[in-house]
């Protein structure tokens, strides 16, 4: 195709800046309807981003002869539903993260748009922005000589309750697969697996020590990379405070940076030490959304695909069975 119009299914909050608006930003690309069960805000949405048509059935949206590709951006529950209902329509999917509730769902998903030979895409958009590309060309670069292992700490408060009393969906394991770790941790196991490679062992705990919603509020684990390099990791959702710190060791020096906070990413050696502040784009989806445009009108590829989403699905599961099979 020369270019691609999209659909999208569920056009909430993470669509207003973090990804919608990038459609139409994208060379190539453009946004031609959303959907929404709320057919009013579905509407609304339309019009405040100039989107020409609107649903309240998913439906009706995937079978659009005008929609080429589809977004879904609803909680992880339904992405096996609509993924298969788009693959079987012969459309590529681009799937919000996690990728489903859990791994069974996800294989499920690949099996489904290869049988239908169309692509499935997961918006793990950090693989595509400047600092972490800066992050990639520095251990490319071989700064920090053999990398020995990578530790990865992320704190935050703990998730209150709304104004009707309800619990976020991300803390309802029925939901979105498990409690922030799946919502959160799904991004930087992403990211070190681009970054180091395939995790080939994991194993870890979970508990719920706050008790204040259904999932697991902290997860412990370590990790064993194809490469040999060893990675542990600790996730805690109901600290004093928020910090989020990921440190990669090598036998020359190391480098730190966070998944989510805008701290500039620091290259340490023993003689020396650089910073890197790179600002994230506005529209955050926009580099990976560019990349998924470019492979679908044969300019280019995608790094982020169902495939790599499954193994991070894979981990996540593994690091957190005890919890959930106790």
């Amino acid at each position: 195709m020369e270019k691609v119009r999209w659909g999208i299914i569920g056009c909430g909050d993470v669509t207003e800046v973090k990804s919608g608006p990038a459609f139409d930003l994208a060379e190539n690309s453009s946004l031609e309807a959303v959907m929404r069960r709320n057919g009013d805000l579905a509407k609304d949405y339309a019009e405040r981003h100039g989107v020409p048509k609107w649903y309240d059935q998913a439906d009706d949206l995937i079978n659009d002869p005008d929609v080429d590709a589809v977004y879904i951006a609803t909680p992880p529950a339904s992405h096996k539903e609509y993924t298969l209902k788009a693959a079987e329509a012969g459309k590529p999917v681009y799937v919000e993260k996690p990728m489903a509730l859990n791994v069974e769902e996800c294989k499920e998903m690949v099996e489904a748009c290869n049988q239908q030979q169309v692509p499935l895409y997961v918006a793990f958009y950090r693989r595509s922005l400047p600092r972490f590309l800066k992050v990639k060309e520095l251990l490319d670069n071989n700064e920090i000589g053999d990398i020995r292992f990578i530790s990865i700490q992320q704190t935050q408060k703990l998730v209150e309750k709304d104004e009707n009393d309800n619990l976020p969906w991300r803390v309802l394991p029925e939901v979105s697969g498990g409690g922030l770790f799946y919502d959160v941790a799904s991004h930087t196991l992403d990211l070190v697996d681009y970054l180091l490679g395939p995790i080939k062992e994991a194993k870890g705990i979970a508990s719920n020590q706050a008790k204040a919603y259904p999932a697991e509020d902290i997860v412990s684990g370590t990790f064993l990379f194809e490469s040999g390099v060893i990675g542990n990791g600790v996730w805690n959702f109901s600290s004093y405070k928020n910090e989020d710190i990921n440190r990669i060791v090598g036998s020359k020096g190391e480098i730190t940076f966070s998944s989510f906070d805008e701290k500039p990413v620091t290259l340490i050696k023993e003689s020396d030490t650089k910073q890197f502040i790179i600002e994230r784009p506005k529209h955050i989806q926009q580099h990976l959304i560019q990349e998924i445009v470019d492979e679908l009108t044969g300019k280019g590829s995608s790094p982020s695909t169902g495939e790599t989403a499954l193994r991070t699905n894979r981990v996540m599961d593994e690091l957190v069975k005890n919890y959930y099979q106790k």
